[in-house]
């Protein structure tokens, strides 16, 4: 059985309860994230803020229009006032499997993994993904091709 430590993105980037929005939505934009765990000095999980926690945040101050009023107000938000605190987490041996049917059944698009209390990894829509699509690769492989396979020129475009 292959498990979660195989897939997971090991030492995520983290937050602590004091950063800011601001500090949130740059970190998220500079790599390219959409989960940040939030974290104490021990690493152990405290919460999650998303790309959607942040979004709403910055929708529910819709009246600053003024980019600089905006910059104020996300960079006095902390992230303790808006993260998720009952964070749903898994152990590095749980199952590929099983961590992709608990992601589908609750529509959560991440599981922290944690071992012995400590934040240890992440795993995310996104490398579930990738092994799916390295199981259809193999798949693949394997069958002959077909002539109603879908080439680049196939796909539209909206």
């Amino acid at each position: 059985m292959m498990t979660l430590s195989e897939i997971m993105t090991e030492q995520p980037f983290t937050l602590g309860p004091d950063n800011s929005v601001k500090q949130a939505m740059d970190l998220m934009q500079q790599e390219r994230i959409r989960h940040i765990p939030i974290v104490d000095e021990q690493q152990r999980l405290l919460g999650l803020v998303t790309l959607t926690d942040i979004l709403a945040t910055r929708e529910s101050k819709l009246l600053l229009i003024d980019p600089e009023r905006e910059a104020e107000f996300t960079d006095s938000v902390r992230l303790e006032e808006i993260m998720t605190r009952k964070v749903a987490s898994v152990s590095p041996h749980a199952g590929i499997k099983e961590a992709a049917l608990y992601l589908q059944r609750h529509k959560y698009g991440c599981l922290p993994v944690q071992d012995k209390g400590v934040l240890i990894g992440i795993v995310t829509e996104s490398d579930l993904i990738a092994v799916a699509i390295n199981l259809l690769e193999l798949m693949e492989e394997r069958e002959p091709p077909t002539s109603d396979s879908l080439d680049e020129g196939e796909w539209n475009r909206t």
